[in-house]
């Protein structure tokens, strides 16, 4: 007798808790080694907030402690609100004291959460076989699993997304054709239009970009479910309301110095990457590298040969991706997390097109079932491992000890500039020490200056400059003039890993 869905659902019940479970353990491998695993600069830029949000707090703290810890955070860009930061920060009053693991138990918790409510959406339009073929790639694709325990804004932005689309899904399932009155469909429709509103608002406070996927889906499920009378229902106009009105206060009334600077900065400025062949392919080889084009590829396919809810659903999302690629060019093939966004909606496609296979392996007999189990658990064994793998690779638990030992180098009479990693977020975080920072030579300045020698406004740069911080020996060897100009100036202080020059 074949075994479906209905006959047996306390089997894929206990297999989705087994897969919940792999995904959050897989999430807490080297909890507390410091957070420069993945794109450091952004994780050190929210420790520093967080801290600052701690010993504001802390009762213990001293005056130099909070002002410090102040003017750290207030030297890091402040693009987005501190959500994830404040949680992050008083959670660390429940440890005594500041701690990495904190940061990732909270966007592993928000990511398992996330996971649940996208697997019930799938089960809503395939088997709950397919679905939990298409959970294993959301909870142990290596970069998943790096990706939403990262201490940003992105995997709370991410998961808050999913939750929002999940209950817009279900209020568009929902909903009664009845727009006058209110009567017993609307009324019951209600709960999962102010939820989805919610949940899709917030997703968008917590970060600006999801507005092109979160707009695009509530436009294509409003028009899908209401028709051409959408404008009728006094539940849309709620949504509406919810949706904009957080991110529109926060982002143009009560940050709109930040929100322009970085709309000229990372996005007009470099516009005119998107006339080029070259960013396309940049971007779908960055796609192949984090996801696989072969998974991305079945993702749409899933998208364009769903159920017409679904389809109106995924087809939306996919849209409103690439003109978020396109608004935000650069980052599209140079910042990983960027792309966190793509991994339910790439599940959802795969679950589509998983559907009829999983339904054309429960017609076959016991050898042929037993393999096709016994393939996808390799499958998903290895993915775990490689995820497993990449976490423990390489240790960052000297980094604390090292930066201390700068900070403590670095002389307190007087300004200094540095070459050094992550905008000198390190140092601040580890050592407590601000410096002004030398020009990188990276690919994002030179495609905003294309030949730029920095090596040339060396008087200008270091005007008013006492001493010379040097930590990233790599970005020196790029800058020859400027090691050039260096090495005539005495050395104060030359330790494993770092040089001080003396300018005065």
């Amino acid at each position: 007798m074949t075994i479906t869905p209905q006959t047996r659902p306390q089997t894929w019940s206990i297999l989705f808790i087994l897969l919940l479970t792999l995904g959050g353990l897989l999430r807490l491998i080297d909890l507390t080694d410091p957070p420069l695993d993945f794109h450091s600069s952004r994780q050190l830029r929210n420790s520093l907030v967080a801290r600052d949000i701690y010993y504001s707090a802390l009762p213990t703290a001293t005056e130099e402690q909070r002002q410090l810890a102040f003017e750290f955070a207030d030297s890091v860009g402040k693009y987005e609100p501190p959500i994830i930061e404040t949680i992050v920060g008083y959670s660390y009053f429940l440890v005594s004291g500041e701690s990495i693991s904190v940061a990732r138990v909270w966007s592993t918790l928000f990511w398992l959460i996330a996971g649940i409510a996208l697997f019930d959406l799938m089960r809503r339009v395939t088997s709950p076989w397919a679905a939990l073929i298409a959970m294993a790639y959301y909870f142990v694709l290596p970069f998943s699993v790096e990706v939403s325990r990262s201490f940003q804004p992105d995997p709370l932005m991410t998961s808050a997304f999913v939750l929002g689309i999940y209950f817009l899904y279900r209020w568009s399932e929902d909903h009664s054709p009845l727009l006058a009155g209110e009567g017993l469909g609307v009324r019951s429709t209600w709960k999962w239009a102010l939820l989805a509103a919610a949940f899709l608002g917030f997703a968008t406070l917590v970060k600006i970009v999801i507005a092109f996927m979160v707009g695009a889906a509530a436009i294509a499920l409003v028009l899908f479910t209401l028709g051409k009378d959408f404008w009728r229902s006094k539940q849309v106009w709620a949504m509406a309301v919810i949706m904009v009105v957080p991110a529109l206060l926060y982002y143009v009334l009560l940050n709109q110095g930040r929100s322009t600077e970085y709309f000229f900065a990372w996005s007009l400025a470099l516009m005119k990457l998107i006339t080029s062949t070259d960013f396309y392919t940049k971007w779908l080889a960055f796609l192949g590298v984090l996801f696989g084009l072969t998974i991305v590829f079945l993702g749409i396919a899933g998208a364009l040969i769903a159920p017409s809810r679904m389809r109106w659903l995924l087809v939306s999302l996919w849209i409103g991706y690439v003109l978020y690629g396109l608004t935000l060019p650069f980052q599209m093939y140079t910042h990983s997390y960027y792309h966190i966004q793509l991994i339910p909606l790439i599940v959802l496609g795969l679950a589509v097109v998983l559907n009829p296979l999983t339904e054309s392996v429960s017609s076959l007999g016991g050898v042929g079932r037993v393999g096709f189990i016994a393939l996808v658990v390799v499958v998903i064994g290895y993915q775990a491992y490689a995820a497993r793998s990449v976490l423990v690779a390489e240790s960052f638990r000297h980094e604390p000890a090292f930066w201390s030992e700068v900070g403590e180098a670095v002389p307190v009479d007087g300004e200094v500039i540095a070459l050094t990693q992550d905008y000198g977020y390190r140092l601040m975080l580890y050592g407590w020490r601000i410096v002004d920072l030398w020009p990188l030579a990276t690919g994002l300045s030179e495609t905003r200056n294309p030949g730029k020698n920095f090596a040339e406004d060396f008087a200008d740069l270091t005007a008013g400059k006492d001493y010379f911080l040097v930590t990233a020996f790599g970005q020196l060897d790029k800058q020859p003039g400027l090691k050039t100009i260096l090495d005539t100036y005495p050395i104060i202080v030359e330790g494993e890993g770092y040089i001080l020059y003396d300018l005065r």
